[in-house]
């Protein structure tokens, strides 16, 4: 019961934060932060496909070191792929599958398994949401269907932003990502202060991604 409990006050407090909030810094790092919180794992990570370079462009990280975070860029077709595909991705042992694109990092991050959900908008896939614990989990189809519908609320309020914000893609919605204020280090967007000008492609800078 008491999971339950915390999973409806975690569904609550993401509604409120879509309803008060045009932001989709705020709703996705208050996802991202709910999902850790309510399942009790090391971290949680949404990532949106730039489909240019077909490389999954961090949005927002809960619970992950700056390590982990900067390791290298990563693949839409090579990292966990199949659950772009063909729906959520559970992996036991990240040390030894080979749909981890970065297992030593996983390794000395001290990430055991991970969670793979697809997001949607409008019908078509634009990212994942993953989920990483430090000890080996067996996800049950309660975390999935969990962590599968906050994702899903995700992709309707970048969608929402989107819209509102007159843009064609979900992915341009971070490009103008206001400098947020860091309510804690371990919380974070990697688009803050970039300019409404710069295209995420042309940045002189590679942006950080997670495995």
């Amino acid at each position: 019961m008491k999971r339950h409990l915390m999973n409806y006050e975690t569904f609550l407090r993401i509604a409120n934060a879509i309803g008060h909030s045009r932001d989709p810094e705020e709703v996705i790092l208050t996802t991202v932060e709910g999902v850790k919180t309510a399942l009790n794992v090391k971290g949680c990570a949404l990532f949106l496909i730039n489909r240019k370079t077909d490389q999954l462009e961090l949005a927002a990280s809960y619970g992950l070191s700056d390590e982990y975070i900067n390791k290298g860029p990563v693949s839409a077709l090579r990292s966990i792929a199949a659950s772009l595909e063909s729906g959520p991705v559970a992996i036991h042992d990240v040390a030894d599958d080979p749909r981890i694109e970065y297992p030593e990092a996983a390794r000395r991050e001290g990430i055991a398994s991970i969670l793979s959900v697809p997001v949607f908008t409008g019908g078509r896939v634009i990212g994942a949401m993953r989920v990483y614990t430090s000890e080996p989990w067996d996800f049950t189809l309660d975390d999935v269907n969990f962590v599968q519908a906050l994702a899903q609320i995700a992709g309707m309020a970048l969608d929402m932003c989107r819209l509102y914000k007159g843009y064609k893609e979900s992915l341009d919605v971070l490009k103008t990502l206001r400098e947020a204020q860091k309510v804690r280090t371990t919380r974070r967007t990697p688009y803050e202060g970039v300019p409404q000008s710069v295209d995420a492609g042309d940045l002189q800078r590679r942006e950080p991604a997670i495995a």
